[in-house]
């Protein structure tokens, strides 16, 4: 009878699997969650590019799913026309780690308390008001709204809806700028 079982020369990048077909051990699996969030935090945002998704919150768990590795992706609204491309490149580089299973969450919604501090940071040095924390959204709390660009508070809100549902448009008096704000949900 022939071997199938050649010897091939051990190489590193591989997925762990143990005799048998055994699924990784706890340990592979907790080094590919870590492995997931690196790469997760390079997946920019469709509509801003200069925030990742996990930057915006959008990433509320990575977990072992079976054979597969599960990210629950938090949109920022149900409606969001880039849910499926945003799906798409989390599977693409993630692939890199096996079999990679997106689930949409729809028993918890996206607040804009989610965005990280490095997130309203990156917000910020683009040019976008970060939203007040632990707000609701309603015209009067968006009055004041510091600019992005001079930090002066001598601002008007222009128009409560802005290129998308999610922003606002201001205007400030001191350095003449025109500025978007996320609105606080």
């Amino acid at each position: 009878m022939e071997r199938d079982d050649e010897r091939l020369p051990a190489r590193s990048g591989g997925r762990v699997v143990s005799a048998g077909g055994r699924p990784d051990p706890p340990a592979a699996r907790a080094d590919n969650e870590r492995a997931a969030w690196v790469i997760l935090r390079e997946i920019a945002d469709p509509e801003l590019p200069t925030l990742s998704l996990v930057d915006l919150g959008m990433i509320r768990r990575v977990r072992p799913d079976g054979d597969a590795l599960c990210v629950e992706l938090m949109p920022t609204f149900l409606g969001c026309p880039a849910l499926a491309m945003m799906e798409s490149m989390i599977e693409q580089r993630l692939a890199v780690l096996g079999r990679v299973r997106v689930e949409i969450v729809r028993d918890e919604a996206w607040t804009t308390d989610r965005i990280t501090p490095e997130g309203r940071d990156k917000l910020h040095a683009a040019g976008f008001a970060p939203p007040p924390r632990g707000e609701i959204a309603d015209v009067a709390s968006l009055a004041g709204t510091p600019c992005p660009y001079c930090n002066s508070t001598d601002t008007t809100l222009h128009s409560a809806f802005g290129p998308t549902p999610c922003r606002a448009v201001h205007y400030c008096r001191a350095c003449r700028q025109p500025f978007e704000q996320f609105k606080p949900v």
